[in-house]
C-alpha cells in the first residue's frame, strides 16, 4: 500500500504545490482546506503523516491537532506556519505535533523530515494511569474522577502522575521535589506539603474520598483503590 498522507493548507497554490511534490515521491495525497473538515477526514481514513498548516479557518492547526491527539490519533504532524516565534513552535510541539517547519521552506527539506516521520511511525500512547475511579491521561494531561473532569495546575498534576506511577508506595519528599521541582528547590521546605493539600481540595475532598494518605515520617501514598470515602455510608 503507499504511503498516505494528508495535507491541510488553505492557500490553494501552495495546497497544490504539496500534493504534486508529494505525489512526485510516490505518496498518495489527500488535502483540507480548513480545521473542521481536516478533523472530519482524518476521522474516517488511517493516514501515515499529517501536514498541517497553522493558519486554518474554521479551526487552526493547534486546534486541530490537540484535538486528534484527545481522540487518540497518534498519526505523525508536520506543522507549517508563517509565524516562526519560539512560542508558536513551542504551543505546536506542546500541542501534539512531531515536527514543526517555518514558511518560507524547501521542499526537499519538508520530504526528508516527512521521511523522517514516517520511518518513526505513530508515537505510541501512554498508557492511562488508574486507582478506583481516579485517572490520568499522559497523551491528554486529562484528570478525572469517575465522570468529572478535575482541572489541576501544572505542579498538582505532576505531583498526582509521580504517586499514579507509584501506587500503594510511600515517596519520600525528597523523591517528590526530585521528580517534580528542580534542583534549587530545599526537601526540607513545605513546597510539596503546600501542594499536596491543594491537590487533596481538588481530587479528594469534593469527593468525599482520601485517595492521598500521609505516612508520617516518611512521605505521602496513593491508595491502590484510588480513595476510601472519609465518612461512611448512612445505614439503609
Amino acid at each position: 500500500m503507499p504511503v498516505r498522507i494528508l495535507v491541510v493548507e488553505d492557500e490553494p497554490k501552495m495546497r497544490a504545490l504539496l500534493r504534486r511534490a508529494l505525489t512526485e515521491e510516490g505518496y498518495a495525497v489527500d488535502t483540507a482546506d480548513d480545521g473542521p473538515q481536516a478533523l472530519s477526514i482524518a476521522q474516517v481514513a488511517a493516514f501515515d503523516a499529517i501536514v498541517l498548516d497553522i493558519m486554518l479557518p474554521g479551526l487552526d492547526g493547534f486546534e486541530v491537532c490537540a484535538q486528534l491527539r484527545r481522540h487518540g490519533q497518534r498519526v505523525p504532524v508536520l506543522m507549517l506556519t508563517a509565524r516562526d516565534a519560539v512560542a508558536d513552535r513551542v504551543a505546536g510541539l506542546d500541542g501534539g505535533a512531531d515536527d514543526y517547519l517555518t514558511k518560507p521552506f524547501s521542499l526537499d527539506e519538508l520530504l526528508a523530515r516527512l521521511r523522517a516521520l514516517i520511518r518513526r511511525g505513530p508515537a505510541e500512547r501512554p498508557p492511562v494511569l488508574e486507582a478506583g475511579d481516579l485517572r490520568l491521561d499522559p497523551a491528554t494531561h486529562q484528570v478525572r474522577r469517575g465522570r468529572t473532569g478535575i482541572t489541576l495546575t501544572a505542579k498538582e498534576y505532576a505531583l498526582l502522575e509521580a504517586l499514579l506511577r507509584r501506587p500503594g508506595t510511600v515517596l519520600t519528599r525528597d523523591m517528590l521535589v526530585e521528580q517534580c521541582w528542580d534542583f534549587a528547590t530545599s526537601p526540607y521546605s513545605n513546597v510539596v506539603d503546600v501542594h499536596i493539600r491543594s491537590l487533596r481540595d481538588k481530587i479528594d475532598r469534593p469527593f468525599g474520598t482520601t485517595a492521598i494518605e500521609t505516612v508520617r515520617g516518611a512521605g505521602y501514598r496513593l491508595r491502590r483503590d484510588g480513595g476510601r470515602p472519609t465518612t461512611p455510608p448512612a445505614p439503609s
